[in-house]
C-alpha cells in the first residue's frame, strides 16, 4: 500500500503526482491508465483541499493506493464535513457549461471505473481496473 498525507494547500500537488508516479510504476500500470488516474486523483485532492478542508492548512487530505487483484483504488480523504454527493449538477448540461465548479467528479466518474463516497462525502475511492497487468 502507497500512502501520502499533506496539508491542505496546492503547493504540495506536486508530491501528489509523485506518489501517482511511484503507485504506476510500482503496479506497472500503463500508460492509458496513468493519463486517467492522473486527473481524476488530482480532481478528488484538489476537491478535497479546496472544497472539503477549505483551503485550512492545520487540516490534512490522506492519499492511499493499493491493488486488489487486477484493481487499483486510490482513497483521498479529509477532514471537512462532507458534501451532497448523490445531488450534483450535470457540468455538460447546458446551464451549467459557463460554470467553474462541478467538473471534478465528473471528469474522476468518467475516467475511472468506479466512484465511491464515504463519510459523507469527505473520503472518496477511486477504482481502476488495470486490465490483464
Amino acid at each position: 500500500m502507497h500512502k501520502l498525507e499533506i496539508g491542505s494547500d496546492l503547493k504540495y500537488m506536486l508530491e501528489v503526482e509523485g506518489l501517482i508516479d511511484e503507485v504506476c510504476s510500482s503496479y506497472e500500470l500503463n500508460e492509458d491508465h496513468y493519463g486517467n488516474i492522473l486527473i481524476a486523483v488530482t480532481e478528488a485532492v484538489n476537491n478535497a483541499i479546496v472544497h472539503g478542508n477549505l483551503n485550512d492548512e492545520d487540516k490534512k487530505v490522506t492519499i492511499e493506493a493499493n491493488k486488489q487483484d487486477k484493481e487499483v483504488v486510490f482513497i483521498i480523504s479529509d477532514e471537512g464535513k462532507g458534501f451532497d454527493y448523490t445531488n450534483l449538477p450535470d457540468p455538460t448540461a447546458p446551464e451549467n457549461i459557463e460554470k467553474p465548479d462541478g467538473r471534478g467528479i465528473f471528469l474522476m466518474k468518467n475516467l475511472s471505473d468506479e466512484v465511491s463516497f464515504d463519510l459523507n462525502g469527505s473520503k472518496v475511492s477511486i477504482t481502476f481496473v488495470a486490465g490483464n497487468g
